[in-house]
């Protein structure tokens, strides 16, 4: 860990903390939401988002046009008529990350999602790396589902063939690239109507998933009158209910639990909900709970239909109506699988202007992209760029192949949205930072909030926020003066060692928990391993995360939480159990993903640290940022909204 470093300045300013040098930067973090702090962030987005509107993104994001495939394919090799409890162990799977995202999304309603609660809670190194790994997730998932879209749509037309010149595909020979005019037009279009607000944007997803879920209602209604009138032929099987076993049902499970992402999309709106601490959790968790039961019931009507194993693997639910001579189907399931597309590719766009914004605030990226267009209140030049870009990428290349690194960005966010509870709960940050253009305010708002000279606070010594799991009030008591007396605070009493003593161990126990289920996760999914090793190793792992389990769950979770950011909201139940549970799912399908998925992706990272190293390290907002107890920090605030900076 980086050592501490105090710089003294002249007698007119209060002592500074540098942590730009070396590692440091990668701990900075940043202050969390409150009303005090969000008058200094500049433009905001407008807040124009109803609860309705927060259900209609969460599953339009979610219910892609995936699930009228994966039906077909998982049942047929992995979970067979089990098919349906295989979407309900993926649809909780999930909704352990929802959980942890509502409380999140609630406590902190500012754009960037995991980005932005990696930074407040992690560390800056972390909340680049969540978000560089989400702008690739954005960026191939939109260019992917636009390029799906094409076949989609030429079934209206009698096949691709049948396509307007100008929208069908075509081979230039001299690259050996196809390009696709039809995804790129539908990219821009996309594009041109979220730069139209929120508002607008939210109205389209409302209307196409409206349709997308009447196809699946047809689905649910039409299938089942058939199937009960044919006695469910698709269950009276001599395999009976599991024939791949219950192994095979768990691995149907991993496979269709990426049919429930997406609902994340929802945190990165916070910003433009109009009641954030009620709607975000309320739409989250209705929107999960819409998908999963759609989903269980789809799958419940089309294994039943037809026996797993004569399901075509490519359009299993069309072939299965046309089995009972209802060609006819096809036109409406077409139709349900096209505006599932549209809803979803509206749901990769969206988030991510989003994110660039958010980074481009805290100084990570160029200020280009926070900026908000007075009319519209939205970042309608982020959303311009990426969807240039992003209809680029669906015009010339074919990145179907690159599918599961989209997987990666999600994973990871769900992760370390999971961890930053648990920091949250147990070590909650006590000191922020205040940014250079606070530096005066301390001088000026010292005497007046405190009664004490600028001399005294210029003599304090602040702790290392690079550690962040073990420091304590963000003051060095061996220079002799007391808090009361230098920066107002308490006397501190006996119980300050005690409180010190069980951050230090929940910090432990935090980080035990991590490594256990990192060693425990790759263990069990290496079967290159000897026997004796994959079982040590598998041994210890799972040792090491039952020991910090049973520890976090014994002591006491920090009273700072209490006050951490927009109190008041939802908060996540069965801590610690339920975020360790997250953390061990997520970094399981992680580990299992595959080592030409993680070159692939290294290579991005690497991308990104570059520019993280050359850019954001010294131009984040955080550089030669004063860090103060949260007390102290909420004071100058105040101050500052009475006596600007500058003014005598």
């Amino acid at each position: 860990m980086v050592a501490s470093r105090n710089m003294h300045s002249s007698s007119n300013s209060a002592a500074k903390y540098c942590s730009s040098s070396g590692f440091g930067s990668l701990a900075r973090r940043k202050q969390v939401d409150s009303v005090l702090a969000k008058r200094e962030q500049g433009p905001r987005l407008a807040q124009r988002l109803s609860v309705i509107d927060v259900v209609a993104i969460g599953v339009g994001a979610t219910i892609g046009a995936g699930v009228y495939v994966l039906v077909g394919t998982v049942a047929r090799e992995q979970a067979g008529p089990a098919l349906t409890v295989s979407f309900l162990i993926a649809g909780v799977a999930a909704a352990l990350s929802a959980f942890c995202y509502a409380e999140l999304a609630s406590r902190c309603p500012s754009a960037g999602s995991a980005y932005h609660y990696a930074y407040i809670c992690i560390g800056e190194g972390a909340a680049w790396l969540i978000g560089w790994a989400l702008i690739l997730e954005y960026t191939l998932g939109g260019s992917a589902i636009a390029r799906g879209l094409t076949p989609n749509l030429a079934l209206f037309f009698g096949g691709q063939e049948n396509l307007p010149s100008l929208l069908s595909r075509h081979t230039i020979p001299a690259l050996g690239i196809v390009v696709d005019p039809c995804a790129a037009v539908l990219v821009l279009i996309v594009t041109i109507l979220l730069c139209m607000g929120i508002k607008e944007s939210s109205l389209a997803q409302t209307v196409v998933t409206t349709i997308n879920i009447c196809g699946m209602i047809f689905i649910i209604t039409a299938g089942g009158y058939i199937a009960f009138k044919n006695g469910w032929p698709g269950y009276d099987l001599a395999t009976g209910y599991l024939p791949f076993g219950f192994n095979g049902m768990l691995a149907g499970s991993g496979i269709v639990f990426f049919s429930f992402i997406g609902f994340d999309v929802v945190a990165s709106t916070a910003e433009e909900v109009k009641n954030p601490k009620r709607d975000l959790p309320i739409g989250m968790g209705i929107s999960l709970s819409i998908c999963c039961i759609l989903y269980m019931l789809v799958s419940v009507v089309v294994v039943g239909l037809v026996p797993y194993y004569a399901l075509d693997p490519d359009t299993p639910i069309s072939s299965a109506f046309a089995s009972y001579g209802m060609q006819w189907a096809v036109y409406i399931i077409t139709a349900g699988a096209v505006t599932a597309l549209c809803a979803s590719l509206m749901g990769s766009l969206l988030p991510q202007p989003r994110m660039f914004m958010a980074m481009a605030r805290d100084g990570l990226l160029p200020s280009f992209f926070s900026d908000i267009d007075k009319h519209t209140q939205v970042p309608v030049k982020s959303t311009i760029v990426i969807g240039i870009l992003a209809a680029a990428l669906a015009f010339f290349m074919d990145v179907s192949q690159l599918a599961g690194m989209v997987s990666v960005g999600t994973l990871l966010a769900f992760t370390a949205v999971a961890v930053s509870v648990l920091i949250l709960r147990y070590v909650p940050p006590d000191v922020v930072p205040l940014v250079s253009s606070f530096h005066g305010s301390i001088d000026a708002s010292s005497p007046l909030l405190l009664g004490t000279d600028v001399e005294d606070v210029s003599s304090l010594k602040f702790k290392d926020p690079v550690k962040f799991f073990d420091h304590g009030k963000g003051l060095n008591h061996s220079e002799g003066t007391s808090i009361s007396t230098s920066i107002g605070h308490k006397q501190i009493d006996q119980d300050d060692g005690n409180h010190e003593k069980r951050r230090m161990i929940a910090a432990w126990s935090i980080t035990v928990v991590c490594t256990g289920v990192l060693i425990l996760t790759y263990s069990a999914s290496s079967e290159y391993l000897p026997r004796l090793l994959r079982f040590t190793s598998c041994t210890v792992g799972g040792g090491l995360l039952l020991c910090g389990l049973i520890i976090l769950a014994c002591i006491a979770q920090d009273n700072g939480r209490h006050s951490f950011g927009h109190a008041g909201g939802f908060t996540c139940p069965l801590v610690p159990f339920l975020p360790v549970a997250c953390i061990l799912v997520n970094t399981y399908l992680l580990v299992n993903l595959g080592g030409g998925t993680w070159l692939r992706v290294s290579v991005w990272l690497l991308i990104g640290a570059v520019i993280y190293l050359f850019y954001g390290r010294s131009h984040s907002s955080l550089l030669n940022a004063v860090y103060v107890p949260t007390a102290y920090a909420d004071k100058v605030h105040r101050a500052s909204s009475s006596y600007p900076v500058g003014e005598d």
